[in-house]
């Protein structure tokens, strides 16, 4: 029943958001600093995260495909798995911890501070002044870091394979690129903006409607990570449903 009127609340925040911000421009300036934020400085932890799972992608493929004979499917493996589902849940998975939180964390300190009421007292619409630079600056960036975390997957994966592996690169790339489709990139690019939508809204909910004090900063901060990966992982078996089914 509570997970019942959390999901209610979050709904019509979403609700809220739209009818006092749609209307409105975005604050360009504040949305470009969102969008560096978000994007540029998730960029060392997602090419960390995006290499060593294409190195174990290969890996695990080739031990898997050894005892049939088929390791030259490994290039097919890594393409399918990386491009279609790892990718975009890797992008999502680092963009909720870096800035999934630290958006959660600051909105719930100036929940504390109370000066999202103060923003009220000056007729200053908080949906408009704090949602809406964040929900545009990370759906600037979230496409491309997608695209990103598939191409260091792959590249990553090419290494092991050949450099590791002993595989033929020409075999390699043949069939990665055979496998991979652009509906398999346009499938990862609108994953990218669902998962974007899902982050800002659940970690700016969070933010809003969290308790005052340091104990309902961390619960919030806490409760945006958690619930984002669960709704980003979950929504990725809808969406790939949807296209593939």
């Amino acid at each position: 029943m509570k997970a019942l009127a959390w999901i209610g609340g979050l709904a019509w925040f979403g609700v809220d958001w739209a009818r006092s911000s749609l209307s409105c421009r975005p604050p360009a300036g504040k949305t470009l600093e969102e969008a560096y934020r978000i994007g540029v400085q998730s960029l060392p932890v997602l090419l960390t995260i995006s290499f060593f799972v294409g190195t174990n992608l290969a890996l695990q493929g080739y031990n898997a495909f050894v005892p049939l004979g088929g390791q030259r499917l490994v290039g097919m493996f890594v393409a399918m798995a990386g491009v279609r589902e790892l990718a975009p849940l890797i992008a999502a998975a680092m963009v909720a911890a870096k800035a999934g939180t630290e958006m959660a964390s600051q909105i719930a300190v100036m929940r504390t501070r109370e000066q999202i009421d103060a923003l009220e007292v000056m007729a200053v619409n908080p949906y408009w002044f704090l949602v809406t630079p964040r929900l545009y600056g990370i759906i600037l960036v979230m496409p491309a870091l997608t695209l990103i975390a598939v191409f260091v997957t792959l590249v990553s994966s090419f290494l092991v394979s050949v450099f590791q592996l002993g595989l033929n690169p020409a075999t390699f790339l043949e069939f990665a690129r055979g496998s991979t489709r652009m509906r398999d990139i346009f499938t990862g690019e609108v994953k990218a903006l669902v998962f974007a939508l899902i982050i800002c809204f659940v970690s700016c909910y969070c933010g809003f409607v969290s308790e005052k004090g340091p104990e309902g900063v961390g619960k919030a901060t806490n409760q945006a990570v958690v619930v984002s990966c669960i709704l980003c992982v979950t929504f990725n078996y809808l969406v790939s449903q949807v296209l593939y089914g």
